[in-house]
């Protein structure tokens, strides 16, 4: 089957007002005499469908988790309000050569915290690693980068997904139904399997072991004793991964292992500069992407960074206030989860229907179930989410996923409605969005989230 090409205005490739959440005088002029050919691949159901699948899995105890049930404690030092000016010393000392905006300002707090950098571990420092963009059509399904296990020399390097929607590290060991490459734990003197069972559900299936711990590195941070689980069976969607496991890094209050995650235990340890970590994340591009830990880089961001406060340490969980779809309203109250680990968008079926009643054209899509809506794939609606009283653009090149069959003038909408029981109060927000933000997770400030334009909108 071939897709069908489209002519668009030079406009439609361009941000248009409120787009990314600033005004348009700000940005170059569109240019609207120009036309370009657009290709518009034909919508890869199953792809959708698997992680529709999935996130009914990965986030079925998620009433529980917002209503604060079975909790793990977190760790007093992750609300030391020393974080509060490390993180501002950090944030100001990376913007001291940017004019033209700012992040934060300064305060004599964050001057101290400059100074006590001085007194601070030598080792204290950023780390940055490098992203894999697993592709499949059109769709930047997930990110997946190195981390290395075992202390000795050369620690052994294993691709594991980025995951801010969990909390639990996991790599296979002697697992007889895994496809790719598995830690070779015979080979560290310092491995150690406590024998405590380990079984979590994530997003692309489940795992089963024993619970373990050994030294772990990324970039040159590395922490002595990180548990995690040794698994020594995953569900076939893991095998179909170029992936040999997760890194979680949401709050350790949902951690399965009930132990700290490997970005808090490097705050506790004060093994990085800043409590937070910053997530870039190419759009169709497979290198590029990176995670930065303990730091923020400036380059891939193309405007201010604007704070979004955390109202549940679990997920990393915001306040979803709604949406403006063609300058309309639709309200919500909601609690957002930002969500690495996840592709798409995921609302409930009634919010995301009054999402797609906003924008003309758009219904039902007639050749899925009801969870998937359609619009006349040569519009260019306008769409964008509040967050914390913010208003943060949803760009098109990512919510739409494809014509809705051969030769249809209808495309598939990136924004996916879910069981309105199971999705109740909240909301899932995906790789999809956070293509055109540049984000930071901060333990600081009673924790947060910052969103900053993201270098892909400016290409």
């Amino acid at each position: 089957m071939s897709a069908t090409m489209l002519l668009f205005p030079f406009s439609f490739l361009l941000l248009t007002t409120g787009a990314l959440g600033f005004p348009m005088h700000d940005m170059a002029p569109p240019i609207s005499t120009v036309v370009a050919e657009i290709n518009i691949p034909i919508f890869n159901p199953r792809v959708a469908m698997a992680e529709l699948k999935a996130i009914k899995l990965k986030y079925m105890d998620a009433q529980d988790v917002i209503a604060g049930k079975n909790l793990v404690v977190l760790p007093d030092t992750l609300s030391d309000p020393r974080l509060d000016a490390l993180s501002d010393a950090a944030l100001t000392d990376a913007t001291s050569n940017l004019s033209g905006f700012a992040l934060s300002e300064s305060t004599p707090a964050s001057h101290e915290a400059n100074m006590s950098f001085l007194a601070m571990n030598a080792a204290a420092q950023s780390a940055t690693d490098p992203l894999t963009d697993e592709m499949v059509g059109n769709i930047d399904l997930q990110y997946y980068g190195p981390v290395g296990f075992g202390n000795e020399t050369h620690p052994q390097q294993l691709s594991v997904i980025i995951d801010t929607g969990s909390a639990d590290l996991w790599i296979p060991v002697d697992c007889g139904d895994c496809a790719n490459p598995q830690y070779e734990a015979n080979t560290s003197s310092t491995y150690t399997d406590t024998g405590n069972p380990f079984n979590v559900t994530y997003g692309s299936g489940n795992v089963g072991g024993t619970l373990a711990h050994d030294t772990i590195s990324i970039g040159g941070l590395e922490i002595d004793k990180q548990y995690f689980g040794a698994v020594t069976h995953v569900s076939s969607d893991f095998n179909d991964d170029p992936i040999s496991g997760l890194i979680g890094l949401g709050f350790s209050s949902i951690a399965t292992s009930g132990e700290p995650t490997f970005f808090e235990n490097l705050i506790m340890q004060d093994k990085v500069s800043a409590p937070f970590f910053s997530v870039y994340l190419t759009r169709g591009k497979a290198s590029g992407s990176m995670i930065t830990l303990g730091g923020y880089d400036m380059s891939k961001a193309v405007g201010p960074l604007t704070w979004v406060s955390v109202i549940s340490k679990t997920y990393w969980t915001v306040q979803f206030d709604g949406a403006v779809v063609e300058g309309k309203n639709v309200t919500g109250d909601l609690q957002a989860a930002i969500d690495t680990g996840t592709t798409l968008i995921y609302v409930s079926q009634a919010v995301a229907s009054s999402i797609y009643a906003n924008i003309p054209g758009a219904g039902p899509a007639a050749n899925y179930d009801s969870n998937f809506f359609s619009f006349p794939c040569n519009s260019n609606p306008t769409i964008s989410f509040l967050l914390g009283g913010h208003d943060f653009g949803l760009n098109m090149q990512d919510f739409n996923l494809g014509q809705d069959g051969d030769g249809s003038n209808n495309c598939i909408g990136g924004i996916v409605g879910m069981d309105d029981t199971f999705m109740e109060g909240f909301a899932i927000i995906g790789d999809e969005f956070l293509k055109s933000w540049y984000s930071v997770y901060d333990y600081s400030h009673g924790a947060r989230v910052g969103f900053a334009p993201s270098i892909n909108n400016a290409q």
